[in-house]
């Protein structure tokens, strides 16, 4: 996958992050959707945006293309201001929708050709472009079907594909996988993982934990519209969650017992349905760890990371 995509990064020179946000706030009537967001996403990395649905994420890619006006802060996507440059930022950037927007008449060839006419692909480099970008996607067996004959999984891949053409360095994916079943979120996972091996920029909103840890070499923790924490993931868990977590299980009054005596010794926990998970496990003595009955050893992840913070649980 990654030779196929090796010469799809744009030359773009320019200095700075790819994309900068600073004090970004985003209101729809009396709601606050984005709210004092600032975010700095470096060049040649994949960046995820962590949250639930409502904590801003696909407002703040809407920001990012010109879709949607900021009320106010600042931001600059690939040295551009935006929106006051987004003709000339969308120009070098692939945006991939959550809502698939592809004609469902036209084959899958057609439905990148004509993406290719609008981002002005120079027509002596156009058919290559095509076949690169259906190859990188592995649909080049489907390029003559329609799409409305595609799986969901093949949709989203014409969709990134789409999104290729015309060699952008950087790609937005706003909920890349939402609705797909493990098996085919797989293999889009597979087609970012090359973006990002290929020095493509790469900026995804997401509300699933396992695709933030595999795919990104840094998360944005997002919550009511703004950023409360960012790094590594697996700094961020060493940072916020430790190494361990034991998941304790028992009655109400014994889980009570537990999250109030973690209170005492400062340790972090967090309760989930019928659970207690007690964060930085490795460091709890012993004869208190018997002390809490019914337990299991995990290592800690984004999840105790992300509900520890937020309070919130990310479905999916």
């Amino acid at each position: 996958m990654t030779s196929s995509l090796e010469h799809l990064t744009a030359n773009d020179q320019s200095d700075g992050h790819a994309i900068a946000l600073s004090n970004v706030v985003k209101t729809f009537g009396e709601t606050r959707a984005v709210n004092g967001l600032t975010l700095d996403v470096p060049r040649g990395i994949c960046m995820g945006l962590l949250g639930p649905n409502g904590a801003g994420k696909s407002t703040t890619m809407r920001m990012l293309t010109g879709q949607a006006l900021p009320d106010s802060g600042d931001i600059r996507v690939l040295g551009l201001s935006v929106p006051k440059q987004s003709k000339q930022a969308r120009a070098r950037m692939g945006v991939v929708p959550q809502r698939e927007n592809l004609d469902e008449e036209l084959t899958c060839r057609q439905n990148v050709s004509i993406w290719a006419t609008l981002l002005r692909v120079h027509r002596r480099d156009r058919e290559q472009a095509v076949d690169r970008v259906l190859a990188a996607a592995q649909l080049t067996d489907r390029a003559d079907a329609k799409a409305s004959t595609l799986s969901g999984g093949m949709r989203r891949r014409l969709l990134i594909a789409r999104s290729l053409v015309h060699q952008p360095s950087l790609v937005l994916l706003d909920e890349p996988t939402v609705g797909l079943d493990p098996q085919i979120r797989g293999d889009i996972w597979t087609l970012i993982d090359g973006l990002r091996s290929s020095g493509v920029t790469v900026l995804m909103s997401t509300h699933y934990i396992e695709e933030a840890e595999r795919l990104c070499d840094d998360v944005a923790v997002v919550s009511h519209g703004r950023v409360i924490a960012q790094g590594a993931p697996s700094a961020l868990v060493a940072q916020y969650a430790g190494v361990e977590a034991l998941e304790c299980f028992g009655s109400p009054d014994r889980l009570t017992m537990i999250e109030r005596r973690c209170d005492e010794l400062g340790f972090p926990s967090r309760r989930t349905g019928p659970t207690v998970s007690v964060l930085r496990a490795e460091a709890i003595p012993l004869h208190v760890i018997e002390q809490f009955g019914e337990a299991l050893r995990r290592p800690a992840n984004l999840e105790d990371v992300f509900v520890r913070l937020t309070g919130e649980r990310l479905e999916g």
